[in-house]
């Protein structure tokens, strides 16, 4: 797969379609990049551009960007809500695929160390590429604003990482730097702006001060009014959504909210959201009242309307959240082919893919078999009395084949691996030791890919054991398939591991795995002699 960084500039204009079009085809004419969102906000006079591409071409579309925005912006007339301190008041790069938190701090440096040459502003660095702890984090770096930029840079305390330490007074400065995924998030309010931020002072991780921290670690907030829309936010930023949820952050302003009697009227999403995030709020709202949603459009619906999402503006999943709009485009992907071209790939003449992907796809397909005899017998007025019963069987079958359908990509990406070992130079003694370490730990991969299958496949039989004992009985022909089909998937699964353990020299993997392989493969045997014959027995006794 390529490499990807995603790249988040924060340019000092939302109120001028001229200016925002102007900057937003300067990313999309840069070559490797693709615009993902562009959110414009006429209150806070100021839009968000999210784009992806390789290292390389984040940094020249943000240069691109920028070149654009010094042409078209004046900080010198520059009025908003939201707090800046320059034209590209901040540009983050964003590790998203095959690229670790390092390159995107290369970017970060790279991307102001050129901006600064080119048009000769004052550039700082934050976050993980910050080399400074006291300008780690953006409000530090803001304090004072634009206003009161000028004086700053005449401290030589805040001399600028890249460029002259001179007040420009069309640009500001930039600040730029690598970070985790941001979720820009506002909760709308029927309210003063002064209430709106008294909750955001309530919330935010920096409180009022030391004296008196915020209730919410990995949350910046603040209040304000959007004239357009006639409301008040509390507009927040969640640093790490999985310290402080999404749907936390909406739940803690309906406390605060109640308590001085105002009324919430949605949220809103300020570019992009990762999947996870939505799904644990969709978690969150299923626990809290007792839902069952099992598909992933589903839960996303249900978080769209819990959090109010579409108060604003409409909410479309496929253009909000980031893995929807940075699709995977390996030409390889087993899964994504249709199943004529997958089989038809798995009869070419060619050894991947091969048996460990034939057992994930039917093992994934016993797991939906699971999964659909529960769904066949929840919800029937007959059988209104196993409805309990019955989510709590179809959930496992259907996370489970949704982790072996992963799965048929990853026996053959495996083998791949070991493949690319073998292909390796080995013309001197330094060169065949890196091959042969790289073989070994091609074929530990085999082995561990299979292993990992069976036990997933393995945790299905007391699932399974129940589901025959209760399920619709009209399904007996489906039951009985889906507990071979589990079967043969721990089979092929075995046959895997041994084939590639015989190669493998370090012992005690080799005796351990084998033994595991073994008693896996005796576990799946008995449980499919138990599950047909339950489902036996309760055909000869009539038992519904």
């Amino acid at each position: 797969m390529a490499r990807l960084v995603e790249c988040v500039p924060n340019f000092s204009n939302g109120q001028s379609k001229e200016v925002i079009d102007a900057i937003a085809d300067a990313i999309s004419r840069t070559d490797g990049c693709s615009l993902l969102d562009v959110d414009p906000g006429p209150s806070t006079n100021r839009t968000v551009y999210t784009f992806v591409g390789c290292p390389e071409a984040a940094v020249e579309g943000a240069l691109n960007a920028a070149q654009v925005a010094s042409q078209l912006i004046d900080m010198t007339t520059h009025r908003g809500e939201h707090p800046r301190i320059g034209a590209l008041d901040v540009c983050p790069f964003i590790p998203v695929r095959n690229v670790s938190m390092e390159d995107c701090v290369q970017c970060a440096n790279e991307f102001g160390r050129r901006l600064a040459e080119k048009l000769q502003v004052p550039v700082y660095l934050y976050a993980e590429a910050a080399r400074d702890e006291r300008r780690r984090t953006l409000p530090s770096i803001r304090t004072g604003e634009y206003e009161g930029l000028q004086e700053k840079l005449q401290n030589p305390e805040w001399a600028p990482d890249f460029g002259p330490a001179t007040f420009v007074p069309r640009w500001g400065t930039t600040v730029t730097g690598a970070r985790n995924f941001l979720i820009a998030y506002n909760v709308n309010l029927l309210s003063t702006k002064e209430q709106a931020h008294r909750i955001a002072l309530n919330l935010r991780e920096q409180g009022r001060g030391k004296e008196q921290p915020g209730r919410l670690n990995k949350v910046q907030a603040i209040g304000w009014y959007l004239e357009e829309a006639n409301i008040a936010q509390v507009s927040t930023n969640l640093l790490d959504f999985e310290v402080t949820a999404l749907h936390t952050v909406f739940e803690e302003v309906c406390k605060d909210a109640k308590d001085l009697d105002l009324p919430i009227v949605g949220s809103q999403i300020v570019g992009l959201i990762p999947l996870k995030a939505m799904m644990d709020a969709a978690e969150f709202y299923m626990k809290k009242e007792n839902l069952f949603i099992l598909e992933e459009e589903h839960k996303v619906r249900l978080v769209i309307s819990r959090l109010g999402l579409d108060s604003l503006a409409p909410f479309s999943a496929k253009e909000r959240i980031i893995e929807y709009m940075v699709q995977d485009e390996r030409e390889d992907c087993l899964v994504s082919r249709p199943l004529r071209e997958f089989i038809q790939s798995v009869g070419a003449r060619s050894a991947a893919p091969g048996g460990g992907s034939v057992a994930a796809a039917v093992a994934a397909m016993g797991a939906a078999l699971g999964s659909m005899v529960g769904l066949m017998t929840y919800g029937k007025r007959q059988f209104d009395h196993l409805d309990s019963q019955m989510r709590r069987l179809i959930t496992p079958f259907h996370q489970t084949m949704k982790e072996l359908i992963t799965m048929v990509d990853d026996d053959s990406n495996a083998f791949n691996s070991y493949m690319a070992a073998i292909k390796m130079p080995k013309s001197t003694s330094a060169e065949r030791e890196r091959r042969e370490a790289a073989m070994q730990g091609g074929l530990k991969k085999a082995v561990s890919v299979p292993l990992s299958l069976a036990e997933k496949v393995n945790s299905l039989w007391p699932v399974l054991r129940e589901m025959a004992t209760c399920g619709n009985l009209a399904c007996k022909s489906d039951l009985q398939v889906a507990a071979k089909a589990l079967e043969l998937g721990v089979f092929g699964a075995h046959y895997n591991v041994i084939i590639n353990l015989k190669d493998i020299k370090e012992k005690e993997f080799n005796a351990k795995a084998r033994l595991k392989t073994f008693d896996l493969l005796d576990q799946a045997k008995r449980n499919t002699v138990q599950v047909l014959e339950l489902i036996d027995k309760r055909e000869e006794s009539g038992k519904e």
